[in-house]
């Protein structure tokens, strides 16, 4: 069995900011603090040197990516569209605390973020930002594509529904309201934004990820 490598974990923004050496730690400086900022590093340098910086710097940046697919497997995909925004969620356990966001997809400029929430799913979180994306384009008056990198969250985005099992509880109750509004929206609303499916084989991890992997 392969021995599970440490991982060291920066706080930003929390209860108490530092570097914390186990996720129990860290967990307990975010848990309940609104607009926590957080992320882990491989190792204890790389982590200090994070804390001495943003943390936008550090969140959803490019990894060494090669794709394993074929040349006519890349070819036949093509190419991201650029003129979009692309959205995804991350979280810490599942049920855990999760959070989402939205940025451009070209600069990946932040767009919107929400979260930490209590006692969530990924799958919840990825359905927010889509849903929120979507609002977002609306507002906007934008033509521009939504990428997601969840075929869960298209699916219930199409059903107009959330389909978690999660039960609610206290601790995620402000979650279901948003889940609850987020619904609501997508009954009330007509959009014309193509929601396209992010080919991660292909390009990498969405512009949107969080970088916690």
């Amino acid at each position: 069995m392969s021995k599970k490598k440490k991982k060291y974990y920066t706080v930003w923004k929390g209860h108490k900011t530092g570097v914390f050496e186990t996720w129990n730690a860290c967990k307990t400086q975010i848990k309940d603090f609104q607009g926590a900022q957080y992320k882990s590093f491989p190792t204890l340098d790389a982590a200090k040197k994070a804390l001495e910086g943003n943390y936008f710097d550090y969140i959803g940046k490019d990894k060494s990516f090669k794709s394993e697919l074929s040349s006519i497997q890349l070819k036949k995909i093509g190419q991201p569209n650029y003129d979009s925004i692309s959205v995804d969620a991350a979280s810490s356990g599942n049920p855990g605390i999760m959070e989402y966001r939205g940025v451009d997809t070209k600069t990946k400029k932040q767009l919107f973020i929400q979260g930490p929430f209590q006692n969530g799913t990924n799958n919840i979180g990825e359905f927010l930002a889509l849903v929120h994306g979507l609002a977002f384009l609306k507002k906007h008056k934008s033509n521009r594509i939504l990428y997601t990198d969840s075929k869960t969250a298209m699916s219930w985005v199409r059903k107009k529904t959330c389909n978690s099992k999660l039960q609610r509880n206290k601790k995620n109750e402000s979650l279901f309201e948003l889940v609850d509004r987020a619904v609501l929206w997508l009954k009330q609303n007509n959009y014309s934004t193509t929601i396209v499916k992010w080919e991660t084989k292909a390009w990498g991890e969405i512009p949107a990820d969080f970088g916690r992997k």
